[in-house]
């Protein structure tokens, strides 16, 4: 792989939404985009002294055996499917150790920031999680010559759907999103609203508000669904956006 499609494919990777991620139990009618998870927990493991996180990957720990033969759309979530199931899920995590601490409590102190991460931060019921160790430096590589705040995330979509807007108006929603498609999904089978959180709340509380505010604001009898699709992390006044 030449150095040009090497970065091409790491931007479609952090592009790809991935999978759909159960926010807490089953009955929460609530979802998460894998590439938000993997954005929270890859800033969480930056700050553990001695690593250099790698590739995440979050899917279920018990796969349904019928969904291991799913589509590449479907694994990608391009068409806004590919949900993971409704259990627990397994977190793995490649990283690079530096040398300095020993490896046993580098992966410890490591596989305890991601499950707060995931569970305390985001509201993720995280089984397991499986660390690989794929280098062992000497010193840590170097970072970028000066730092840079995250990218903003795409603005909000114009709507005047009063179910949007009922999403709007719950504490800790960003944006109404489209990444899966419109941001109000009707079908047969009920509503799908689909949201950005402001970078600081629990994604889990979120959607909980926003389902409950949005099944208040529809007809009754509604099923609603709330995804999680971005997090709006605050960017520095310095960086001139």
């Amino acid at each position: 792989m030449t150095t040009a499609e090497g970065w091409t494919a790491a931007v479609r990777d952090r592009l790809a939404p991935g999978r759909l991620l159960p926010l807490g139990t089953a009955a929460e009618g609530a979802w998460i985009t894998e590439r938000t998870v993997r954005d929270v927990l890859g800033r969480s493991a930056e700050a553990v002294r001695g690593v250099v996180p790698g590739a995440l990957r979050i899917g279920p720990a018990y796969p349904d055996p019928a969904s291991e033969t799913q589509s590449e759309a479907e694994e990608s979530g391009a068409a806004g499917t590919g949900a993971a199931g409704t259990g627990a899920l397994l977190v793995r995590a490649s990283f690079g150790a530096v040398a300095g601490r020993p490896l046993p409590e580098l992966t410890e102190e490591l596989r305890a920031v991601l499950i707060a991460a995931a569970e305390d931060g985001i509201g993720l019921v995280v089984a397991a999680v499986d660390l690989r160790v794929t280098a062992l430096l000497d010193t840590a590589p170097p970072g970028p010559a000066e730092p840079t705040a995250p990218p903003p995330g795409p603005t909000s979509p114009a709507t005047d759907d009063p179910l949007a807007l009922a999403a709007l108006g719950v504490t800790g929603v960003a944006g109404v999103t489209d990444t899966l498609g419109p941001p109000v999904r009707r079908s047969a089978d009920g509503v799908r609203v689909e949201v950005a959180v402001t970078a600081g709340a629990r994604p889990l509380d979120v959607a909980r508000a926003v389902r409950a505010t949005v099944t208040a604001a529809a007809p009754e009898g509604t099923a609603v669904t709330v995804v999680v699709s971005d997090l709006r992390w605050a960017v520095s006044s310095d960086s001139g956006v």
